[in-house]
């Protein structure tokens, strides 16, 4: 489908959620929360702990419902977009199921989507392909390296090319040169496929490395306090040596600095 490049890949407009609205334990987790995100674009959310970052990505998900406010996905409702099957997820743990190979693993979405045996198959190859892992669709997940399962992890959120991929610290429990590594992959399999990505971190560097823009939010309830722009163009190793990256991380750094403090 050709996307008209004015109509967004997300609008959040003046998003407000609260956990048990109503009684004593209420908790009100983000606050008129504003934000579009283009077509393609690759947008990085960070913040102190508990500020509202994989709250905001489950109300873009439908998997919450906003306390206030609306959200749209291609033009259409978070609901309808889940419906439609306009987005996949990964989350900081690959949550393989064990006792189905990778290749099987990959290929569950398209099972409950009523994909053919045929073209699963044929997906799952692709996908492993894509993701450099093609002699390792015959093996069951703790036969492969933390690493490995995430790559897998995103193949399957890619193996029914969603327009949009949603991930919560999908790298968090990775080993620091793992997850530069996965860094990569990343960035050169959403290019390939023109997926938008919505990514939630705690790394400043990730951010920087991986981001067209990097949004900042404030302590709980959260809200946008600042959006910092990371135009570095195409990403490699050598970019984490170039002094606009150290620049761009220093940029954010002090921006939470900001939030800290309650600038």
């Amino acid at each position: 489908m050709t996307l008209d490049s004015s109509t967004p890949a997300v609008k959040v407009h003046a998003v407000s959620k609260t956990f048990n609205a109503g009684s004593s334990e209420s908790v009100q987790a983000l606050a008129d929360v504003d934000l579009v995100v283009a077509p393609g674009e690759f947008v990085s959310l960070i913040g102190p702990s508990g500020c509202g970052k994989s709250t905001l990505l489950r109300l873009i998900a439908d998997l919450l419902p906003t306390t206030s406010g609306s959200i749209e996905v291609f033009g259409k409702s978070a609901a309808q977009a889940r419906i439609d099957q306009d987005y996949g997820m990964a989350f900081q743990s690959a949550g393989l199921f064990d006792w189905r190979k990778v290749a099987a693993n990959i290929e569950l979405p398209l099972e409950l989507m009523d994909y053919s045996k045929a073209e699963r198959s044929a997906r799952s190859s692709e996908m492993l392909e894509l993701v450099k892992l093609p002699d390792f669709g015959d093996h069951y997940p703790w036969q492969l390296s933390g690493g490995m399962q995430q790559r897998v992890a995103i193949a399957r959120s890619l193996s029914f090319k969603p327009r949009l991929l949603l991930m919560d610290e999908p790298f968090g429990a990775l080993d620091e040169m793992t997850r530069e590594h996965m860094q990569n992959e990343l960035l050169a399999i959403t290019a390939e496929l023109g997926t938008t990505v919505v990514f939630v971190t705690h790394s400043i560097s990730e951010s920087a490395f991986l981001s067209d823009r990097v949004v900042v939010l404030s302590p709980r309830p959260g809200q946008v306090h600042s959006i910092v722009d990371v135009p570095m163009g195409d990403r490699s190793d050598d970019t984490r040596e170039e002094p606009e990256f150290f620049e761009k991380a220093t940029e954010i750094r002090e921006a939470l600095r900001a939030v800290e403090v309650g600038l």
